[in-house]
């Protein structure tokens, strides 16, 4: 009898949900190998046996050749005790052990994937049974994270377990060679979830007139053709998405844009449009290979892209040259942008500063007075996931919001969390994080953590995910601010509780991405985070590791008259700044200079705030990069008040461009051991160039200049002192790409190792964790 060798294997990583079972069995079956594969707890286990070469190659290209969607961390191999798999009995997929299901932690959720080609051409094949079928999916793609309801990942843990298969599909799913072998997500117009359509009836809820949408009671077809009907009326229509209902329009139509803008009350915050294929994303922006790349990739993020001048209403992204653009990600999207004969805007199903709407009876509730028509169907949807943002810079791809497609994937702890613990997040562009050993499960986008409602869509979703991972955790980090709600979450917890500065918290999910464990110099610059002397801190250079820092460098603070008034009206945060900047030897602005902005002010507004700068009467300090940002557009005209957080900051990126520009004046003064960059020289010399008639966009791209600049020399200052050469930059501020850019490349020709997150949002949204991290590392120190 021929030798034979048998092993026994588990494979760790995003393994379920990714076709790695079938990959499994045809990777063992070409090989002629016995055994079978099976789900179970958070990974892919089986046996083998067979030609000694042959289980050799088997265990080379379980690591080397896994599905496209699939991550394979760890690789266990141990030979097989007693009996091995019997000759010739070829290779089987198990069904999951239940009693192992429920025990370990760290498992592993695979992100949803956009549709693959090989759906698309069976969607749109009249010859194929799956012709027209809004919820085709194959083990390539479709619904993952968002209709899972527990693991090992089978079709009886997902919200297609209501959908028993038919026999057509119940072969499909049962054969090896076939795309959809162990498809949880498989379905047909047989025995799939079915499209329904609605409208509110009665009035518009704002103008008085009939709604639009036609009669309720459709499905199928008929409920397209409605949800196409309302949009090319000028209506607006509430889609039943993967991760949360959207809210769509015709991107072209000034006023079903203003509609949806009023309706939505969100007056300023771009849109995003999805679009047919690239060559229709190419007649509305710019797009750059690694662009293209990534909007065709199974992430299917929004892209945000330089503009081309084109028939968008001017309402889809105000006073802004770039555009956010996705493609189609499920079938329902790419059957109703084909119907549509101009491309959509596509946006949250919610009212400004409220969770996405999931559920069908709360999206009625909800959207009642925003959508004049409601495309739904009967697939539940188990988790809330917006659609993730991203932009490049050169090559690189930096993520803005990290959801739908991306999250909740894994990502690595560079110091493995001796006990799991949950990292609690910030309160803007909230997450959470889990973390059990060497990784960590950064939640997807949850929104503004601003109110009980959206406080009740996080505990929803962390117990979910603690579910769904098993990671339970016994121990918590959160943020120092004791007004944020995920703090107060944080301490009503009955775990220890790790506080980690907001400044701290950014650098750290910089520095843990890119594995780092010794100590680095950090750049930290956004809106307002709660520093360890209880100020506002901003505009920070630090001297850090994952359990610690400290401070080497930081802007000037200015008062914020009103507090988070001044935020929300950047004129107030220039008056703080003209009257208020801390005295470190330059002169306040002669009166001469500061008139034309004065003279746009209401005279009784002005003067109180002036008051309550002089009197430090509600005025509290900080030394923010952001809040010099908002200052600073207001003086140029640019934006006196604002109705979402980075949006005078935006302006001025937008008014900067790409062009040449001299730096203005600056100046670093050493106070307390801390180089400080004093603004007034700044602020002074941008109103003298204003005065002379310098151009706003040129005065824009000055200050960029400036910034840069001043970075490269506060961390030259602190490098000089015996700070590391390897700098990362984090915080809102740098999701500005000029900023990233200029600073960059200043950093680099001092031969600087300069590293910024990609994959982690360099923003807010990347707070909870580095708070992860930073927790992980000092646990383990002790």
């Amino acid at each position: 009898m021929p030798r034979r060798s048998a092993l026994r294997f588990e494979v760790f990583g995003t393994v379920q949900g990714v076709g790695f079972r079938p990959f499994v069995h045809r990777l063992a079956t070409g090989l002629g190998l016995d055994g079978w594969a099976a789900n179970t707890a958070g990974h892919v286990r089986g046996e083998i046996a067979g030609p000694p070469d042959a289980v050799r190659e088997f265990t080379v290209r379980l690591r080397t050749g896994a599905p496209a969607l699939a991550r394979v961390r760890q690789v266990r191999v141990t030979s097989v005790r007693g009996r091995m798999p019997p000759p010739a009995s070829g290779f089987g997929i198990r069904h999951s052990d239940p009693v192992r299901a429920g025990t370990g932690g760290g498992r592993e959720i695979p992100p949803d994937a956009a549709l693959c080609a090989a759906c698309l051409g069976e969607l749109l094949d009249p010859a194929d049974r799956r012709f027209r079928y809004p919820f085709i999916a194959c083990s390539d793609c479709g619904p993952r994270a968002t209709v899972i309801v527990g693991l090992p990942y089978d079709r009886v843990r997902t919200t297609m377990r209501r959908f028993p298969l038919c026999a057509a599909c119940a072969a499909e799913y049962g054969d090896p060679a076939d795309r959809r072998f162990h498809a949880e997500a498989l379905a047909c117009p047989g025995c799939g979830p079915q499209l329904s359509w609605s409208a509110p009836g009665g009035t518009d809820a704002l103008s008085g007139e009939e709604a639009l949408g036609g009669e309720d009671g459709l499905n199928g077809e008929e409920a397209l053709r409605a949800a196409v009907k309302t949009v090319e009326s000028g209506g607006i229509v509430a889609l039943k998405g993967l991760g949360g209902y959207q809210l769509v329009c015709d991107a072209f139509d000034q006023g079903s844009v203003a509609a949806l803008r009023a309706r939505k009350h969100r007056p300023a915050k771009p849109f995003a449009v999805m679009v047919q294929d690239i060559a229709w994303a190419r007649k509305l922006a710019r797009i750059s290979e690694t662009e293209r790349a990534v909007l065709e990739s199974a992430t299917a993020p929004v892209v945000l892209l330089a503009a081309r001048s084109s028939a968008l209403a001017p309402a889809v992204a105000p006073g802004s040259g770039r555009v956010g653009v996705l493609l189609p990600t499920t079938g329902l999207h790419h059957l109703l942008i084909r119907e549509l004969t101009r491309p959509p805007v596509v946006t949250s199903g919610n009212l400004a500063d409220e969770p996405i709407a999931t559920d069908d009876a709360a999206a009625r509730r909800a959207l009642a007075g925003v959508a004049d028509g409601f495309l739904g169907h009967d697939r539940p949807i188990r988790a809330r996931y917006d659609d993730s943002v991203v932009q490049t810079a050169g090559r690189r791809v930096l993520t803005i919001r990290r959801a739908r497609g991306l999250a909740p994937a894994s990502l690595p702890l560079p110091v493995a969390a001796p006990v799991p613990l949950a990292g609690a997040g910030a309160q803007l562009k909230h997450t959470f994080t889990l973390a059990d050993g060497e990784r960590a499960q950064l939640s997807p986008h949850g929104g503004d953590l601003a109110d009980a409602t959206t406080l009740d869509a996080f505990t929803h979703a962390y117990d979910d995910l603690v579910r769904l991972t098993g990671i339970t955790p016994r121990a918590v980090a959160h943020d120092r601010h004791p007004g944020y709600l995920s703090t107060q979450w944080a301490r009503t917890q009955p775990w220890p509780r790790i506080a980690v500065q907001h400044h701290h918290a950014h650098l750290a999910a910089c520095a843990a991405e890119h594995g780092l464990r010794t100590p680095f110099t950090g750049v930290a610059y956004d809106g307002l985070g709660l520093g360890d002397d209880g100020t506002l801190w901003g505009g920070e250079v630090l001297v850090a590791d994952l359990t610690g820092y400290r401070r080497v460098g930081r802007f000037a603070t200015a008062p914020l008259p009103g507090g988070e008034a001044a935020v929300r009206h950047p004129w107030r945060m220039a008056l703080g700044y003209l009257h208020g900047t801390e005295m470190l030897g330059s002169p306040r602005p002669y009166p001469w200079l500061t008139r034309c902005f004065n003279e746009r002010l209401d005279p009784s507004e002005a003067a109180v705030v002036r008051s309550m700068v002089a009197r430090g009467i509600n005025a509290p300090r900080a030394s923010s990069a952001g809040r010099l940002f908002d200052a600073v557009a207001s003086v140029l005209g640019l934006a006196d008040s604002v109705s979402y957080e980075s949006e005078a900051a935006a302006a001025l990126e937008e008014a900067a461009g790409t062009g040449h520009a001299l730096p203005l004046a600056h100046r670093l003064v050493l106070v307390d051991g801390v180089w400080v960059y004093d603004p007034g020289p700044t602020l002074i010399d941008l109103l003298a160039r204003q005065y002379d008639g310098e151009r706003v966009p040129a005065l824009a791209a000055a200050f960029h200049v400036t910034l840069a600049v001043v970075t490269a020399e506060l961390v030259a200052r602190a490098v000089a002192e015996g700070a590391p050469r390897t700098v990362c930059l984090a915080g809102g501020c740098f999701v500005n790409r000029r900023l990233l850019a200029e600073t960059s490349r200043r950093l680099r020709a001092e031969g600087l190792r300069v590293l910024f997150a990609r994959s982690v949002p360099v923003g807010d949204g990347g707070i909870s964790y580095g708070q992860a991290a930073v927790a992980a590392a000092r646990l383990a120190k002790g």
